[in-house]
């Protein structure tokens, strides 16, 4: 029980910690990501449901996101969160490019 503090301690501070990061990657690779959940916005929906997808998803972001929030969040830690909070945080991959922009 004690080894799942770290996830769950403050789960609203880390959402506002990590959400502009995250968003900046989602739209930034979109291109990279969307194969990975099946390449159009309707098989991204489905592919939110399961969890290898958005497993693979979330460990392609822990690199990407800045230098210090690594450090300071490993990425057990973060693939959990997204895989916890993935409707909030992947929704960008799931609206057309031009509707996530406006």
């Amino acid at each position: 029980m004690s080894e799942q503090m770290p996830e769950s301690a403050d789960p609203a501070g880390l959402a506002d910690k990590l959400a502009a990061p995250l968003n900046a990657i989602v739209c930034r690779h979109r291109a990279a990501l969307m194969p990975m959940l099946g390449g159009s916005e309707a098989a991204a929906r489905a592919a939110l449901a399961n969890d290898d997808a958005v497993r693979k998803v979330a460990v392609f972001c822990y690199p990407l996101l800045p230098g210090i929030m690594r450090l300071a969040l490993k990425e057990h830690t973060f693939v959990n969160f997204v895989m916890n909070n993935r409707q909030k945080l992947l929704a960008r991959l799931t609206v057309e490019p031009a509707a996530a922009a406006g």
